[in-house]
């Protein structure tokens, strides 16, 4: 089927769209300011050694220093004992000491960076360990014929007296001697530069930066599935050309500066499809329905018939809806990026051989997604379970933040809640203190709540407690807040 790359390029961001026969199938977004340095590879300066922690602390430039536990400094074992205990850090490392270090984890809140010492630099096939002769193959390729003939593939490509080795990663599966070949030459010259400017350059200086989304897209998302490539932006498809010149010439043929007069995602409806994948519900072409809710410890997908009824009796009706909902719930969980566990809710099934024709047609439609995916078999309560790895932040939680008004529960109190709030923090004031009169400070909807449908209960309670109370809208409130002010 065909595959097209829209890449949206500004000064702010990079915005990638895959799409599969015209419907948007992944969204990818990374913005200038808050680009990870997750494999960037610096050189660092020891700053301070901590025994009693084995640990250290690294400068590598930022505001806060980098932390290297033990656990994360390469050192060679002995193969009689690959499981040693590491050497500890104070004999290792020394104050004002330059050090080669990668960071494999970007710094959170008031945590710094933490780093390693074993360097690791991805390609598109492999992934290079110039300190481990080791060679070593993807989980995702299962067969154990396959994963022998990729090792003796690669090993037949590396020559033994060269030092490092390799990760083989699952877009190797189909690649030619050719292809590998490729991507060893280019990875050894990465590493080739990355030493020659850690002997030129004072610590601590950035060596090497992970490419960024547009390039990756040359790296990790081409197939031979994928018909074209466009980027609207002139100067960065001027870059990608070059890059792709000396990494993956074989896609250049593939790439394309969009010069249209509409916006790129614009033509190709990808706003739409961005502001549709916000929502909680997806509506299937049949009338049902999807009801996705995201929360901290998992995704929930709830299946709806919706106003689709067809077919010969209501289970043929179901079978049908919980059919589609397979396939949009597959592309939902890429376009969304949602990761971690996920519950999928279908419409109750009581013939078994509709159960294991939705699971079957599910897997199937989940077996384009390139995460990590695992799927169980109908539960006990009719519930799918599955888990999705988590490889970057999801699509709401990078365009969107906790609303304020709310404060995430997706919803809020009604006025009449808040103006019975309000009366019983009144009466607790009132009690407090003597002032001559109280004020209340609230949203429009509250106070025309108190001014019509709740007057009798204000006026009240100023009987009661013998003040005076006034109203006062205050327009930069939301509906849940509000403030008693003591004249």
């Amino acid at each position: 089927m065909s595959e097209d790359i829209l890449i949206n390029i500004t000064p702010q961001e990079t915005r990638v769209a895959l799409t599969l026969q015209g419907t948007v199938q992944e969204l990818h977004i990374e913005r200038t300011l808050s680009r990870g340095m997750t494999g960037n590879v610096y050189l660092g300066k020891v700053v301070r050694v901590l025994p009693g922690m084995q640990s250290a602390f690294i400068d590598i430039g930022l505001e806060r220093a980098a932390f290297l536990h033990v656990a994360d400094i390469w050192e060679t074992r002995p193969r009689d004992n690959p499981q040693a205990s590491p050497t500890p850090i104070e004999k290792q490392l020394f104050d004002g000491q330059s050090l080669m270090v990668q960071v494999i984890k970007d710094p959170i809140g008031t945590k710094g960076a933490r780093l390693s010492t074993q360097i690791s630099i991805a390609g598109r096939m492999l992934v290079y360990l110039p300190q481990d002769p080791h060679i070593g193959i993807s989980q995702k390729i299962e067969n154990e014929v396959d994963r022998e003939a990729l090792k003796q593939k690669v090993q037949k490509l590396v020559p033994p007296e060269e030092k490092g080795g390799f990760i083989i990663r699952t877009m190797a599966e189909e690649a030619s001697e050719a292809d590998l070949q490729m991507d060893i030459d280019y990875l050894r010259k990465t590493w080739a530069n990355i030493t020659q400017q850690a002997k030129e350059k004072p610590a601590p200086t950035l060596l090497y930066q992970d490419l960024s989304l547009a390039q990756r897209v040359l790296r990790d998302f081409v197939s031979d599935d994928t018909s074209s490539i466009q980027v609207d932006s002139r100067e960065n498809f001027q870059m990608l050309q070059q890059f792709g010149s000396m990494y993956t010439p074989s896609v250049l043929k593939k790439l394309f500066h969009y010069t249209g007069e509409r916006p790129l995602f614009e033509l190709y409806t990808v706003e739409e499809e961005i502001q549709r994948a916000l929502g909680r519900r997806v509506d299937l072409k049949s009338g049902g329905y999807l009801i996705v809710d995201q929360t901290e410890a998992m995704t929930t997908i709830d299946v709806n018939t919706g106003s689709y009824v067809t077919g010969r009796n209501f289970d043929d009706t179901i079978f049908k809806t919980n059919l589609e909902a397979a396939h949009a719930i597959a592309r939902q969980l890429r376009l969304r990026n949602l990761g971690g566990i996920i519950i999928l809710d279908f419409i109750d099934m009581e013939n078994c051989d509709h159960r294991n024709a939705v699971l079957a047609e599910l897997n199937k439609a989940l077996a384009r997604d390139r995460t990590k995916i695992s799927v169980s078999n109908f539960s006990a309560l009719g519930l799918v379970e599955m888990t999705r790895k988590r490889t970057r932040e999801s699509l709401a939680h990078i365009l969107c933040e906790v609303c304020p008004a709310c404060a995430g529960k997706g919803q809020v109190k009604t006025a009449r809640t808040i103006c019975y709030e309000i009366l019983r923090e009144l009466l607790r004031e009132a009690r407090q203190f003597n002032p001559k009169e109280f004020r209340i400070l609230a949203s429009q909807v509250v106070v025309d709540m108190f001014l019509e449908e709740e007057s009798q209960h204000l006026a009240m309670l100023g009987d009661f407690i013998g003040k005076p109370i006034s109203l006062q809208v205050e327009t930069i409130y939301h509906q849940e807040q509000y403030d008693i002010i003591l004249m």
